[in-house]
């Protein structure tokens, strides 16, 4: 299959709130990067976290397998360090292969769980819209 998307995709919004009601995995809030690999080759994607008071997190390394998608929690990212909670936070992925990024975030402060979903924005290589 021809694979479809960009090597580069930032999501400039992103916050895990650090509050949940409830403490079952599927009611945690969270933040989520949902990354589809349509081609043909692995995709070797190296992920960068960026703050307005510190310098970035990162690399986060990680690989989708040709024809897979792969969810990425946030909460979970603990190498080279954990994403704070309760701060805001943009990021920015890049791939040695097209993929599509999508941002998904639950909010779970409140019985009334809160979804949010966007696809993220794609940069072409010379820094632009894809």
């Amino acid at each position: 299959m021809t694979a479809v998307g960009r090597k580069l995709w930032a999501i400039p919004e992103g916050y895990i709130p650090g509050e949940s009601f409830s403490r079952d995995r599927r009611f945690v809030s969270h933040e989520t990067a949902c990354v589809l690999n349509t081609g043909d080759a692995p995709a070797r994607v190296k992920l960068m976290v960026y703050f307005s008071d510190r310098d970035p997190a990162g690399p986060y390394l990680f690989t989708v397998a040709p024809r897979r998608t792969l969810h990425l929690r946030f909460n979970d990212l603990a190498d080279p360090e954990p994403i704070p909670v309760n701060t805001d936070y943009a990021s920015l992925f890049e791939s040695n292969v097209p993929v599509i990024v999508q941002h998904t975030r639950l909010d779970a402060r409140d019985p009334h769980v809160a979804l949010l979903s966007t696809i993220a924005f794609p940069v072409d290589q010379e820094g632009g819209l894809g």
